[in-house]
């Protein structure tokens, strides 16, 4: 099969064996998959995240000497399956699926992985168990969006607000695009969202924002108080730079709650005095659970989530590397979906 594969830093299009199914694994064909910004960390900074998931406990789950195929918001056609399935679902139904394949040895992470290719191949194994029949009125390009939004689904229940308590989302990429539809969906205002740039705050807004701004122009916690008052808000960092946690500290108001959901990769600094004299709490996410996974796609197919407006681009396996370099200039796209199949 052919894949776009992250090789010395760099991504380039092979072919590698072709997949065989073990026990409850099925045999799956790729046919969209999004780029996730990890991803694009990944290329550049792989070693160090795997340094920083063992020194947090977790496992490695690639060896960044071997190659790895990315890829992990996809949605797919089944093609075979493995011994000890249940075959609840036929080749041909379009499915999607956390990325985590199980095996003999454990579990593997799809697309972080040198054992279990992710999206950006033709074909990929996964987890009987784990599959979601996507409905046949949901586009395949809207259902490979589940992954992401879920991670906004997830940073917005643990945020643990009062029901219609709306939010401050800081940083307008596609965490925090999914984050604004995870406040829209349970009718938060008012929301209100922050980033440099024109084309993401219209993307904001398009998913949700009630209220968007330049940081450059108009400081987000002040456009908060004049849509809110002086309540406290529920600050969303989407963001993942060094200073901005900092940032958000001195600024949002006494006993409001800050959820993390930037991935800053670099070493960062607070002061918590300021974090105790306005008691705050302060909540850092990953992910999302089995349950949120199935009711993110629920609420897309539903036609409660849309995320049409965040497809701003399609590429072949060769337009992949293309794509990396785009999604560095948050002006020209949000979500690229690589299509392994298409020619042209």
């Amino acid at each position: 099969m052919r894949a776009a594969v992250m090789r010395d830093k760099r991504i380039l299009v092979d072919t590698l064996p072709d997949l065989e199914p073990q026990s409850a694994q099925v045999l799956v064909k790729t046919l969209a998959c999004g780029i996730c910004g990890s991803d694009l960390h990944a290329l550049l900074h792989a070693d160090k995240m795997m340094e920083l998931a063992e020194a947090s406990g977790m496992p490695r789950t690639m060896d960044t000497s071997r190659d790895v195929v990315m890829g992990h918001e996809f949605c797919a056609e089944i093609l075979d399956f493995g011994p000890h399935t249940a075959k609840n679902l036929k080749p041909g139904d379009r499915v999607c699926s956390m990325p985590i394949v199980l095996h003999a040895a454990g579990f593997g992470a799809v697309g972080y992985s040198n054992d279990f290719p992710g999206g950006y191949a033709e074909q990929m194994l996964l987890t009987e168990g784990f599959l979601l029949k996507v409905p046949d009125d949901v586009p395949t390009e809207a259902a490979a969006l589940t992954e992401p939004m879920a991670v906004g689904i997830h940073a917005v229940a643990k945020a643990q607000r009062e029901a219609g308590e709306g939010g401050v989302v800081v940083g307008c990429g596609p965490v925090g695009l999914a984050v604004i539809a995870g406040l829209r969906l349970q009718g938060g205002e008012p929301i209100v969202a922050s980033d440099f740039s024109p084309r993401r705050r219209a993307l904001a807004e398009a998913m949700g924002a009630h209220v968007t701004v330049d940081p450059a122009a108009t400081p987000v916690m002040e456009a908060w108080r004049k849509a809110a008052g002086a309540k406290p808000a529920t600050v969303f960092e989407c963001v993942g730079v060094p200073g901005m946690l900092d940032q958000i500290v001195l600024e949002a108001p006494p006993q409001s709650r800050i959820v993390v959901a930037g991935v800053c990769m670099e070493e960062d600094r607070i002061r918590p005095m300021l974090a105790i004299n306005k008691e705050l709490n302060l909540q850092f996410v990953l992910g999302y659970t089995p349950e949120e996974f199935a009711g993110t796609l629920r609420s897309i197919a539903e036609g409660e989530i849309d995320v049409g407006p965040l497809i701003t681009g399609r590429v072949t396996l060769e337009g992949v590397a293309g794509a990396f370099d785009d999604l560095s200039r948050p002006d020209d796209h949000a979500k690229i979906l690589v299509e392994p199949w298409r020619t042209a």
